[in-house]
């Protein structure tokens, strides 16, 4: 399924490139107009197709996790603080092997915005909301979803785990509650 929009995206970005470098033939700049506001824009003719990978072994836990539905956290046994996402080690403190907690509950959103211009992998989607939420002093960036006329500052919420089908993997959302 994500090879299915993959590909999608490759011939919608070709076509761009195509016109885009029809215009900067003709124009002698790489510059079009932004197609929703028409608005300048610069296109460098530099191309990054990029995928990276990061090593996870000491916060797979975390992963392990989502697939039954938890968002969990590490905290520090010496000073307290709980990060998120999780990392094993403390900055303050200087130590390894952290604790894991749950995020639980409600929290609360301290800010969001609306994504309109998404990047490539995400355009399939309409607008989407990506918020900030508080769970007692822990802050979670994540997608936000339910009704908009609920959305505001202030809002509760609840984590939630979910497959998201177009990518084909499990991942969190906040929830508006």
């Amino acid at each position: 399924m994500i090879s299915d929009v993959r590909e999608a995206k490759q011939r919608e970005i070709k076509e761009a490139l195509k016109q885009l470098d029809s215009l900067t033939k003709m124009t002698g700049l790489p510059i079009y107009p932004e197609p929703k506001t028409g608005n300048p824009l610069w296109s460098d003719v530099r191309e990054l197709d990029l995928r990276y990978q990061i090593p996870v072994k000491r916060i797979y836990k975390f992963f392990e996790k989502m697939t039954e539905g938890k968002v969990m956290a590490t905290k520090c046994p010496k000073c307290g603080q709980v990060f998120f996402p999780p990392q094993d080690d403390c900055p303050s403190c200087r130590i390894s092997n952290l604790d894991w907690v749950e995020i639980q509950g409600e929290g609360e959103v301290i800010t969001y915005t609306v994504i309109s211009v998404k990047p490539p992998s995400f355009s399939h989607y309409s607008d989407y909301v990506v918020g900030i939420a508080s769970f007692k002093g822990t802050s979670v960036t994540a997608w936000i979803d339910g009704p908009k006329d609920k959305l505001r500052v202030g809002a509760k919420v609840r984590l939630e785990v979910e497959r998201r089908e177009e990518e084909g993997y499990i991942t969190y959302k906040l929830v508006l509650v």
